[in-house]
């Protein structure tokens, strides 16, 4: 086995991939040192704690367990020893704006007889759709998200091309989904997990459609003590590792090269022989990096098509939700507005498509006894202006929808309010923008048109998360945590 015993290493950032990374390497012997900018380990998978309430501040959904399965088992453990699964039922529920109401389940005859109900045929389409998600999925998972095919003669070898044969790698979703389905409400069922890639069905890649494969067959679960459990569970196995963590504590500069980095935190500068950074991509390059060392121009930043914002409700509430589900979407039966109000023509959306989780559902943990735990995302596109008097409006819309189109009106019941928008991801995070997940996952930005795990310029500067492949959310920042690590073996272990 490879070892990097003798190296030291600072990872700049503790979300998912830098605690991901930070494991990897510290198992091939390295001394690794996690910063981070804020109170608490977990990035945007942060909590948020008050009177009582406990928010899982950005990711809420569990999905994809083979990935947290197959990260624990690289280390001779099992989720289980962190946290315990619940399986959710139903998955999610959806309102549509014009009454109708949809609950998708594990029970897949079920969910075929209501495809069957808004299009004969549609439950065979269905199953046809969902054995080409599978495909995608095993074939996809082993051979392109597994592997990090970062230059374009990975891609011409002979054996990736037989893998690729019959995958649908190329064309939109929208494009894709229209093969099977007529009726546009079963078209957004089996696309709304797009909203985790920070696209549109428009220009996400029909590649994708392995997400379907995710929360069709795979299922969605819980995990104890929300998402926050799971970032409990990773941090604690990364010190069983010996990996440490400080939390308030910023990186500011990034100085030096392989062997000899110093990096400037306000409580005094840390050194390392290589730095990974899981920081946003664009800061660490515009803002830690003086201009000789940076891989990309400002120009390329800002070129770059990015994932939306979010407008979020964090609400504490007097007495139950028996309207929601634990994971609950409103949409409106044509979605293609709020989509061009992201992509297109950035602005609040006028009739939005929306989310609501409420754990309290599931976790009798998170909520004081006679309350429920609410949080409200509404995909918004970076870069809008947010301020007070835009929040305030935008509320007061957004409870009111929800009143009307599931019967929930929380208006007299609110007992604990926080709100969370661009500029908190901005301020928080330091993200371009601020987007809530970072690069989008359109035809062009995907593989190996993301920016790569090594620095361009600095040799020993790795970087990991969202922006790098293979992408946005939890699992795939798992694994991205993998691939940095791999790239460091390559370069540095003996």
């Amino acid at each position: 086995m490879k070892s990097l015993a003798g190296e030291s290493v600072v990872v700049i950032g503790a979300g998912v991939g830098g605690l991901s990374t930070a494991c990897y390497l510290a198992d091939a012997g390295a001394d690794v040192h996690v910063i981070e900018k804020n109170e608490q380990l977990g990035g945007r998978a942060s909590r948020l704690e008050v009177d009582g309430f406990r928010f899982d501040m950005g990711p809420s959904w569990y999905l994809m367990p083979d990935v947290f399965e197959r990260f624990f088992a690289e280390f001779g453990r099992m989720p289980t020893e962190y946290y315990d699964l619940t399986h959710l039922d139903p998955h999610y529920r959806l309102f549509f704006k014009d009454g109708d109401e949809v609950d998708v389940t594990p029970d897949r005859e079920r969910t075929k007889r209501i495809f069957e109900s808004y299009e004969p045929g549609a439950g065979g389409a269905l199953d046809r759709y969902l054995e080409k998600s599978r495909e995608n999925y095993e074939v996809g998972m082993e051979h392109f998200v597994y592997e990090d095919r970062e230059r374009l003669r990975d891609y011409v070898d002979p054996d990736v091309a037989r893998q690729a044969r019959g995958l649908s790698l190329l064309g939109s979703m929208q494009g894709h989904v229209e093969d099977y389905f007529d009726h546009p409400k079963l078209q957004q069922i089996v696309q709304y997990t797009l909203v985790f890639l920070g696209g549109s069905p428009r220009n996400t890649p029909a590649l994708y459609n392995l997400m379907s494969h995710v929360d069709f067959n795979l299922g969605v679960w819980y995990p104890e003590n929300g998402l926050g459990g799971v970032i409990d569970g990773i941090a604690e196995l990364g010190t069983k590792l010996g990996v440490t963590y400080d939390t308030d504590r910023p990186a500011t500069e990034i100085k030096g090269r392989e062997g000899g980095f110093l990096i400037e935190t306000p409580t005094g500068p840390l050194t390392a022989d290589l730095v990974v950074s899981n920081a946003d991509y664009a800061h660490t390059e515009q803002e830690l990096l003086p201009p000789e060392k940076r891989g990309y121009s400002e120009a390329y930043w800002e070129s770059r098509t990015y994932a939306p914002s979010a407008f979020l409700l964090y609400l504490g509430v007097e007495g139950d939700l028996p309207e929601l589900a634990h994971h609950t979407l409103v949409l409106p039966t044509d979605w293609e507005e709020h989509f061009a109000q992201i992509f297109d023509e950035p602005a609040w959306p006028d009739d939005p498509a929306y989310y609501c989780c409420a754990p309290s559902e599931t976790d009798d943990t998170v909520a004081p006894e006679g309350h429920s735990n609410l949080f409200i995302l509404v995909p918004i596109a970076p870069g809008l202006e947010d301020t007070a008097e835009h929040r305030e409006a935008y509320r007061e819309l957004v409870l009111a929808d929800l009143a009307t189109h599931t019967g929930t009106d929380l208006r007299d019941r609110i007992v604990v309010e926080e709100q969370f928008c661009v500029s908190e991801f901005a301020d928080r995070y330091n993200s371009f923008r601020g987007t809530a997940l970072g690069m989008a996952h359109t035809l062009r930005q995907t593989s190996l048109f993301r920016p790569p795990h090594r620095s361009k310029e600095v040799d020993g500067l790795y970087f990991t998360g969202s922006y790098t492949t293979p992408g946005i959310g939890v699992p795939m920042c798992l694994i991205s945590g993998e691939l940095t690590a791999e790239k460091v073996l390559e370069d540095h272990a003996e």
